[in-house]
């Protein structure tokens, strides 16, 4: 029989964290609720949530610190709330490790449909990885491997730190070498088709990429202007 899943609802407001609870306790989630960041923090080791609904203005810690620390452990799906509903807010809370982002005032039907869509996402990413462990998927060019089986970018002999979203996004493009793919495409790809985003996450993305990693050897990040981007190899 499966488990029903656990979802841990952060949030100051505790009328707003307790009418959450209500909306998926009936849809048969099983919930706990925190009010500031150092309780999220706790209540996080020890319930061991599948998903966090993460309100951004918290006393204590705020909902980026904690995200931040959140992946520091492990990879566990996280829907940030906020009252900011500004692309710049959005942006770096995808930055983050963010899977999906909320303005209040929300729907409580689309909430929980986004929870229960990240969750499947979630689900699929997880069988994909079992599926896969006996097949490593890396791609190597000179002076770069990008291996998505172990999250690991190496650039010139050092490894390179980035968020999964970010590997996530060098790995499809490098893979893919000299086809062209539309911001759309990418976004679908990356974040799943259910995430309702701006294009602007994706050029985000890529200016942090190359940031990173500086197209040379015969290969690049190159832009194909009014169309998208594509993983160049001469």
């Amino acid at each position: 029989m499966a488990s029903i899943p656990r979802i841990l609802i952060v949030d100051d407001d505790s009328n707003i964290a307790e009418l959450i609870s209500l909306y998926l306790t009936k849809e048969m989630f099983d919930t706990r609720t925190a009010g500031d960041g150092y309780q999220a923090l706790e209540l996080f080791r020890s319930f061991s949530p599948d998903l966090v609904i993460l309100d951004l203005m918290l006393p204590g810690k705020d909902g980026y610190e904690v995200c931040r620390e959140i992946r520091q452990i492990r990879q566990t799906p996280i829907i940030m709330l906020s009252a900011k509903g500004e692309t710049f807010d959005k942006v770096l809370g995808l930055e983050l490790g963010a899977d999906d982002y909320m303005v209040k005032p929300f729907d409580s039907k689309e909430l929980v449909a986004r929870v229960k869509a990240v969750l499947r996402r979630s689900r699929n990413k997880e069988d994909s990885r079992k599926k896969d462990q006996e097949h490593i998927r890396s791609v190597e060019y000179p002076g770069l491997t990008v291996n998505l089986s172990n999250y690991a970018v190496i650039y010139n002999g050092e490894p390179v730190e980035m968020p999964p979203k970010e590997l996530e996004l060098l790995y499809f493009l490098a893979s893919q070498p000299n086809q062209v793919f539309t911001r759309e495409q990418l976004l679908d790809h990356i974040w799943g088709y259910e995430y309702v985003g701006d294009t602007r996450t994706v050029d985000v993305h890529i200016k942090r990429l190359r940031e990173k990693i500086k197209g040379e050897n015969g290969w690049n990040i190159g832009t194909v202007w009014g169309i998208g981007y594509k993983f160049e190899k001469k």
